[in-house]
């Protein structure tokens, strides 16, 4: 079945239904060390990992581990070039979920994010990056604690999807000619509008399949919150980009409003909806003046066109959502993108789960991290509806490699994100303690030691880390 690796003798492969896993007590797990500190992260991890499920569990369940391997211990293995080997591909396909270390990004024209490529063949939609503080973890914000939010980033498109043509190419060339001379030109809402022909050109796709699929299952995994932490929040750059994301959030509250009828009510129903409550004689116009700022200023079309969408949020959900019914359902909003990215750090605790695409996503999961204390401690998974890798945020930090000091946070806490999409919680839930009593206890690696207040000294060596978190289980 491969050509250089061994699956384990013992263990069952995890399956998929409807986007969920089926897991077995014995599951076989693949794992990529990684590239540069993987080397010491890894194995402190691994130990972690192990620790948890037997104080959890004892021998009723176990994980058997399944070395494959990508980037530059790939081509160790298996040639030059080599970066994501066959066996690999196919053995993460085959056991449904796996764990990775930091890859480095091959240098060379054609050679792409060894990351990208592992979301985009396995189908990974759906980025998540949960932002949680830990008490004691150092931070540059002075409330990190009031941040707790999960970011669901959309995987597979954007210009992630690596659609463009170098500067003077003959097909940037091509394309720009056809834009500025055809399409451009045929759409009056351009105006004269002309791209420069020394121009790179890029493409934006944004599919209502992908953005709904990406939403979904953010709005599932609110369903399964306390009723304090429902909504969903739709980050956008709408206003300018009308349909690619403009439509991410016309698509989401669409899906929101259909597929999750009785579960969700939008902020703009809402509003609809107290407004009613507040006054039961309110006028369909009144209402709309009230929900729509500028109300009077607008033109009788548009006019008819508020009133009429008041109208209708009270025909159709008045009996199942109103009087106070909607507090108890999903609230769905939108914010934009650039607010977003002020909003998390003055008023954090108004948000619970972020949904976007993928550049939007990729920005804000790491300025959220950085709040809570950066990547290190930063966990993310990428999950599809038949296979899930979960993985370190960070880069590979080659100049600490082997050095046994990387603090191996993140790639722990990946693992928690997999134990308990595994349903296996109560090992999550000793690993969470284990790491916020070490921190608590100030028994840290460097990266965390040298910015609390005293500095500790000396900080604990990664596999100490691990080892720390374990004593801290009980």
């Amino acid at each position: 079945m491969y050509e250089k690796i061994t699956a384990p003798n013992t263990g069952s492969r995890i399956t998929f239904k409807e986007g969920e896993p089926i897991v077995p007590d014995n599951p076989i797990i693949p794992f990529i060390r990684g590239d540069g500190t993987g080397v010491d992260i890894w194995p402190a991890a691994q130990k972690v990992f192990d620790a948890a499920v037997h104080a959890a569990y004892g021998d009723k369940r176990q994980i058997s581990w399944f070395k494959i391997y990508a980037g530059d211990e790939a081509c160790d293995k298996y040639g030059t070039y080599q970066y994501l080997p066959e066996d690999t591909l196919q053995a993460i396909k085959e056991y449904g979920i796996a764990i990775k270390g930091p890859l480095t990004t091959p240098i060379g024209g054609g050679i792409r994010s060894l990351n990208v490529a592992l979301r985009q063949i396995n189908d990974l939609y759906a980025c998540v990056r949960p932002c949680k503080y830990y008490a004691g973890t150092p931070s540059p914000h002075k409330t990190p604690e009031k941040l707790d939010v999960i970011i669901y980033r959309e995987n597979t498109e954007d210009i992630y999807l690596g659609i463009e043509w170098r500067q003077g190419s003959p097909m940037a060339e091509k394309l720009i000619s056809l834009l500025n001379n055809e399409l451009i030109p045929g759409t009056p809402e351009h105006g004269k509008k002309q791209i420069p022909l020394d121009s790179g050109i890029g493409i934006k796709p944004i599919s209502k399949t992908g953005s709904q699929r990406l939403v979904r299952r953010a709005i599932r995994h609110a369903l399964r919150l306390p009723k304090d932490k429902q909504q969903v929040t739709l980050v956008h750059k709408g206003n300018i980009m009308k349909y690619t994301e403009g439509a991410f959030r016309d698509w989401g509250y669409e899906l929101a409003t259909t597929e999750f009828r009785a579960e969700c009510v939008t902020e703009r129903e809402s509003w609809i909806l107290s407004n009613k409550e507040r006054n039961p004689d309110i006028t369909l116009e009144e209402n709309a003046r009230q929900i729509e700022p500028g109300y009077d200023a607008l033109t009788p079309e548009k006019q008819a066109e508020v009133t009429s969408e008041v109208e209708g949020v009270l025909n159709a959900i008045w009996d199942t959502h109103g009087n106070g019914q909607w507090k108890e359902k999903i609230m769905v909003n939108d914010r934009i993108a650039d607010s977003i990215f002020q909003q998390i750090q003055t008023r954090p605790d108004e948000y619970s789960i972020l949904a976007t695409m993928n550049l939007n996503g990729d920005y804000l999961s790491d300025a959220a991290a950085a709040i809570v204390g950066g990547l290190g401690m930063g966990p993310g998974a990428n999950i599809g509806d038949t296979c899930a890798i979960f993985e370190a945020t960070h880069g590979t930090a080659p100049k600490h490699a082997g050095l046994d000091r990387i603090n191996p946070g993140s790639v722990i806490l990946s693992g928690v994100m997999m134990l308990e999409f595994m349903g296996w919680q109560e090992a999550a839930d000793l690993i969470k303690k284990g790491i916020g009593d070490a921190i608590a206890n100030r028994k840290v690696t460097y990266d965390l030691a040298r910015m609390m207040e005293p500095p500790v000294d000396p900080p604990l060596k990664c596999s100490e880390f691990a080892d720390a978190i374990i004593k801290h289980f009980k």
